[in-house]
């Protein structure tokens, strides 16, 4: 019998092999280039760190992110995610900050792949039906639909990540 973790583990190693592909070989100059002249971004914040920018709507006319920001929202969610899932649930969104180069965001995510690869790994189907670990972004749902919401948004900040790095490749240079 299938167990129901089977499938969205499936369906997370799918998401994961094109992060993993859009992933491979970025560069820092590809994370803070600007694919516009509006958009969110990831900024130094002073003090060594980086902050990123948090619009407080969403819509086309705020410009497309950069990839420095996509890479930055995968690790705000899935840091969000882990945490208050298996957590304390306190992490914020500005305690997330963006690491400062291609290698640290990728290791980073890497890593959060990892611990969620390991928390899923010894849950059962039961588990997955039961509300108490569902206390961001959703509440008082089944943990498999958090489980497959990482899925799913996984599958579009790789999807957003690679298109970027598209029209980087493509840009024109003066």
């Amino acid at each position: 019998m299938t167990h129901a973790l089977d499938y969205l583990t499936r369906q997370l190693e799918i998401a994961w092999r094109l992060t993993a592909y859009h992933l491979d070989g970025l560069t820092t100059e590809e994370c803070l280039w600007r694919p516009a002249a509006t958009g969110p971004h990831v900024h130094p914040d002073g003090g060594g760190g980086w902050r990123a920018d948090w619009p407080e709507e969403e819509g086309y006319h705020l410009g497309p992110p950069s990839i420095g920001w996509l890479t930055w929202h995968v690790a705000f969610w899935w840091s969000m995610t882990l945490e208050h899932s298996f957590g304390s649930a306190r992490l914020t969104r500005e305690d997330v900050r963006w690491p400062g180069t291609a290698d640290a965001i990728r290791g980073q995510i890497e890593r959060f792949h990892d611990e969620w690869r390991r928390k899923l790994g010894v849950l059962t189907d039961a588990e997955l039906r039961r509300v108490d670990r569902t206390r961001w972004p959703i509440r008082d749902r089944p943990f498999g639909e958090v489980v497959a919401w990482v899925n799913v948004e996984l599958m579009k900040n790789a999807a957003e990540i690679g298109y970027a790095r598209f029209l980087f490749a493509t840009r024109p240079r003066s």
